[in-house]
């Protein structure tokens, strides 16, 4: 689809001040990239996880020059890659259910989950709707529609399950099922789609609970530890940075909110056309890179903002 070119703008405020790239990667549009989710290494490439079964992963440099793309064909609905210590891709696979281990050229490591096994929540296993949340019954086991994972310095695995449940499940390092937390509803350690999840340098998981328009923090045997003061609007992922500063795309209102690592708010800034924000990472120049529509009808893409010193 034509559009017209956007010259770079600033946004947000204070020491969060951006410049936004819009044009930053150009082979997005000549790719029909439809981006669900964005990480970057520490060499600084950038990893698009595509809803694209020829291009569902493909990477950029810094400058948005484009490296290389894999994984054709093997994904149903790609929802989360995130980045580990090691440059290693974890990849949240919503509708197959699983999570998979890459390295950075796409071989495969370890799998999390049977495929296309669904949890009995109360949710019909044909229903793959994105609002199937609003019928979960009842917290079930790993997985049904899981959402994102993150992996704690000791190697254990923490999996929010949301689309079709409403908890978080923990695994031990060799990938051992132990426990789960949560149920349905808007209650204190509830959840209404549990999208994302982040271990804090401290230990403690920071779960976005989208829907119901809050962040949760939890310890790690599901202790609920404190509900952030801020409200968010469909607060999706989150990305926390070397400063222990918060960056979430608020999913529902089309907005990016810059916090505290205890949820006070920095700066925000967006506009309703962006609204489906879904991914947000940032680079070791404290650039991020925002995974969002565009006001010209285009497709979600990545996005990049240049921090303003």
């Amino acid at each position: 689809m034509a559009h017209a070119a956007s010259k770079p703008y600033v946004v947000g405020a204070g020491k969060h001040r951006f410049e936004v790239h819009e044009e930053w990667a150009p082979r997005q549009d000549e790719m029909e990239v439809l981006a669900a989710s964005v990480t970057v290494d520490s060499k600084d490439h950038v990893y698009c996880f595509c809803r694209n079964k020829a291009y569902p992963i493909v990477v950029f440099d810094r400058e948005g020059s484009f490296l290389s793309s894999w994984g054709a064909n093997q994904f149903a609905f790609p929802h989360t890659i995130r980045a580990d210590k090691n440059d290693n891709l974890w990849i949240v696979d919503r509708d197959y259910g699983q999570m998979y281990l890459y390295t950075p050229e796409g071989k495969l490591l370890r799998t999390i989950g049977e495929r296309g096994a669904r949890s009995d929540t109360g949710v019909k296993a044909d229903d793959f709707r994105s609002d199937a949340y609003k019928d979960v019954t009842h917290g079930g086991g790993p997985f049904n529609l899981p959402t994102d994972i993150d992996v704690a310095p000791a190697g254990e695995m923490f999996v929010t399950d949301g689309y079709g449940n409403a908890r978080v499940h923990k695994f031990s390092a060799e990938g051992k099922y132990l426990f789960s937390w949560g149920e349905p509803g808007t209650g204190p350690g509830q959840f209404n789609l549990p999208h994302a999840v982040w271990i804090t340098r401290d230990g403690r998981l920071l779960i976005c609970d989208r829907e119901n328009d809050r962040v949760q923090v939890f310890d790690q045997n599901g202790k609920l530890l404190k509900i952030w003061p801020t409200k968010m609007i469909g607060p999706a992922v989150m990305y926390v940075d070397a400063n222990d500063i918060v960056y979430i795309p608020e999913h529902n209102a089309g907005l990016i909110s810059v916090l505290t690592i205890e949820g006070e708010r920095l700066a925000k800034w967006g506009d309703p056309s962006f609204r489906s924000c879904h991914g947000i990472w940032g680079d070791s120049k404290g650039d991020i890179y925002v995974v969002r529509a565009g006001p010209w009808g285009r497709r979600r893409r990545i996005v990049k903002h240049v921090r303003q010193h």
